[in-house]
This record gives C-alpha cells, sequence and structure tokens, in this order.
C-alpha cells in the first residue's frame, strides 16, 4: 500500500481478468518478475506498469523457466506411469493389474513434486531477475544459497499453511454452520 498502490491494484486487476487470454497473462508473469527484481534490490514500494515491452519480455521467460522446471519431472513421471498402465493393459489378469496399479502409484509421485516446482521456481525467477541472464535460473552456485536458507523457506510455506487452514476452517463452518 506504498505509493501509487491504486493504480497498480485496478491495472493487475485487470490483467488477472483478462488472464484467460495469453498475453495479459505473460504481462503478469513479468510484473512478477519485476516485482522479485525490485524486491530484490531493497525496495519496498511495487514497481510501476510502465515498460510494457520489457514485462512481456520478462512474462515470456519466466514463463519458459517454469516449464522447463516442471517438464522433465512431469515426463520422466509420466512415461514411467504410462509404461506400467500400458503394460499392465496389454498384460492383463492378476498380474497385469498389479502392473497398472503400479502406474497409478508412480502417479502419486506428482504430489511431492508438484510441492518441490513450486519452492524452485520462485527461487529460479529470482535469480534471473537480479542477475538478467537466464543462465542464473538454472545455476547451481546461485540457487543453492536461497533454496538452503530458513526465511525463504518460511515464505515459501507460509501461504501453504494459510491454504490448508482456510481450506480446514471453511471445512468445518460448512459442516457445523451451514
Amino acid at each position: 500500500l506504498r505509493g501509487e498502490w491504486v493504480g497498480r491494484t485496478i491495472i493487475g486487476g485487470i490483467l488477472g481478468y483478462f488472464s484467460v487470454l495469453i498475453l495479459p497473462a505473460i504481462i503478469l508473469y513479468g510484473y512478477f518478475v519485476e516485482v522479485l527484481r525490485t524486491t530484490a534490490r531493497g525496495r519496498d514500494e511495487a514497481p510501476e506498469f510502465d515498460d510494457w515491452g520489457e514485462m512481456i519480455k520478462d512474462g515470456v521467460i519466466g514463463l519458459v523457466i517454469s516449464i522447463v522446471y516442471a517438464i522433465i519431472p512431469f515426463g520422466i513421471v509420466g512415461i514411467i506411469s504410462t509404461v506400467f498402465l500400458g503394460g499392465g493393459a496389454a498384460l492383463g489378469g492378476d498380474g497385469g493389474g498389479a502392473l497398472a496399479g503400479l502406474g497409478f502409484l508412480t502417479l502419486l509421485l506428482l504430489i511431492p513434486l508438484v510441492f518441490v516446482i513450486y519452492y524452485i521456481v520462485p527461487a529460479a525467477i529470482t535469480a534471473y531477475a537480479t542477475e538478467d541472464k537466464i543462465s542464473a535460473a538454472f545455476s547451481f552456485s546461485i540457487l543453492k544459497p536461497i533454496l538452503l536458507n530458513g526465511s525463504y523457506f518460511i515464505a515459501v510455506l507460509a501461504p501453504v499453511l494459510v491454504a490448508v487452514v482456510i481450506w480446514i476452517a471453511t471445512t468445518v463452518l460448512a459442516i457445523t454452520v451451514i
């Protein structure tokens, strides 16, 4: 709520509303990169929506970084589960059922993978934003101190915990009151 926050909130809200279209989503992602950049440099006021071309470029790069971090683990799990499920279907019988069951169990690996990706991607995008090099997003030496920092862990974990608490409270209220 510092600076000209009303205008930024309106612009961000409009972009968020139209983010089902690709370009507004990319601009919003670019703004997210700019927020990380300015915050990492010590500024506590949200940046302005002024350089739309830069936001589009940063949005595309941030999106590519996110996809690269997600596609490899999801691809591996997808291939393994497909092999098990396909093999189970081809084999048939009890052995095929067991093999297909392994395929479904392999899909459960997606749950911790989502959390790992959720943890790594903001640090990678921040590394890109501060270094202005895509390679920084994939540099283990740059990411390691961030990922092993307790403050970063708490900052990433806090929204998850808040969401779980709200979900539990909503469920309890839905069962008891409504």
